[in-house]
């Protein structure tokens, strides 16, 4: 007997989902039955995820939206609902580096924190609200936030970023406690260094070695595992699972070594 992950009939929205790690979200949602909704601020990159879908036979649908705009999140959310007729799995993937780049500790002002915290912490944060508020409203849902592996060790270069992606992992504890008798699950995934396009590019040259090497399974994250992981914690398989950070690195929480001059001179791509 197989055991198989359905999500026919079901409506997802993945944020951030024109490229990258939001882009196979996406296409491994649509591949387990799921209608899913593609934002992304690009519309052209948020319409290139709607046509691979449909070329691999899945249904989705392209909303632009720049989550940057409190409101823009509340009518995102709403125009989904419309789309889908309800929203049962939501993936809050939106975030990145100020500048799309890395600074030391000392050198970050206020207007840098401002601008990490904003587009990591409290836009995840206004997304699940949104989100909660229509599950809430049909019985239930699940919601799966995307946090970041620097959570889990000192973060040289990059302490803004881990400390916002560090605050998700609270959030999505505290949204769990108070959403659970709604029939919300919320959860947590926290990738290691994943090898999108835009990361491979930005890699000065040894960086991906020195990276594999400091991970037990000699490895780095694929972008279609945490499409994997998203499918299987927004399943029934998954239904006592909440409030939990799901690590996928592997294994370089367990490390304790570290590339040298990691992020020094590289931007990174959320998570």
């Amino acid at each position: 007997m197989g055991i198989e992950i359905d999500h026919s009939g079901k409506v997802a929205l993945v944020t951030g989902s024109g490229a990258g790690i939001g882009r196979e979200i996406a296409r491994w949602m649509a591949r387990a039955g799921a209608s899913v909704a593609v934002n992304d601020v690009r519309a052209g990159q948020a319409e290139e995820t709607v046509a691979r879908i449909a070329r691999e036979g899945g249904d989705a649908e392209a909303f632009a939206a720049d989550l940057r705009d409190d409101a823009a999140i509340d009518r995102l959310v709403a125009d989904v609902a419309a789309w889908g007729g309800r929203l049962d799995i939501a993936v809050n993937n939106v975030g990145m580096m100020a500048g799309r780049g890395t600074a030391r500790f000392v050198d970050m002002d206020g207007a840098f924190w401002r601008d990490i915290v904003d587009q990591n912490l409290v836009l995840t944060a206004l997304c699940a609200r949104a989100e909660a508020l229509v599950m809430m409203g049909q019985g239930g849902g699940v919601i799966i936030n995307v946090s970041s592996g620097e959570t889990t060790r000192p973060s040289p270069m990059m302490s803004s970023y881990a400390a916002a992606k560090a605050a998700i992992n609270h959030l999505t504890w505290s949204a769990a406690v108070e959403l659970g008798p709604h029939n919300i699950r919320v959860n947590a995934i926290a990738p290691g260094t994943t090898l999108t396009e835009e990361v491979r590019r930005a890699f000065p040259p040894g960086h991906h070695d020195a990276i594999v090497a400091a991970t037990p399974l000699r490895r780095e994250t694929l972008p279609e595992e945490l499409g994997r992981l998203s499918v299987y914690l927004a399943s029934d398989l998954a239904r006592c699972i909440t409030g939990q950070l799901i690590l996928a690195d592997a294994g370089a929480f367990l490390s304790r070594t570290r590339p040298p001059n990691l992020g020094q001179d590289a931007s990174q791509e959320t998570p």
